[in-house]
């Protein structure tokens, strides 16, 4: 199963938001979870999983929330990681200076087919091998 876009940990986490001062990026969160044909990978599922539960989040899911959530997206297009997803990583993080973890989600999206990641973690606008990252949020600045 292919996807268009590919889904980073942060959108996971606005999208579930109620904080007042998150709640235009959670809206645009949420319009991307309902309208693009996305994926996504087991790192983020695990990346999400583990920060939507810490306890040092303000807004803190349950673990059965939380997983249920997980659950729910492991519908959509996922991305195991397995060798060759490793050492495409371990490429890109050398070629673009990146860490390996950055660099495994890129690779996962090139596995998924994806040619556009959202994340605001990675540089706006910027193609790694053919994967674009798009700041989605960029227009939702909080006022």
């Amino acid at each position: 199963m292919n996807a268009e876009i590919f889904i980073d940990t942060n959108v996971f986490l606005y999208a579930l938001s109620d904080l007042p001062e998150e709640q235009t990026k959670a809206g645009r969160a949420r319009q991307l979870l309902l309208d693009e044909n996305w994926g996504w990978s087991v790192q983020v599922a695990g990346e999400f999983y583990s920060i939507a539960t810490s306890a040092k989040r303000q807004f803190r899911l349950s673990h059965s929330s939380a997983a249920e959530y997980v659950k729910t997206w492991l519908n959509f297009p996922t991305q195991s990681l397995n060798s060759s997803t490793i050492l495409k990583a371990l490429q890109l993080r050398e070629r673009f200076r990146i860490s390996y973890w950055d660099a495994a989600i890129i690779a996962a999206a090139q596995e998924l087919g994806c040619r556009t990641i959202y994340s605001e973690d990675l540089s706006h606008a910027q193609d790694y091998d053919g994967v674009v990252v798009m700041n989605p949020f960029l227009l939702s600045v909080e006022t």
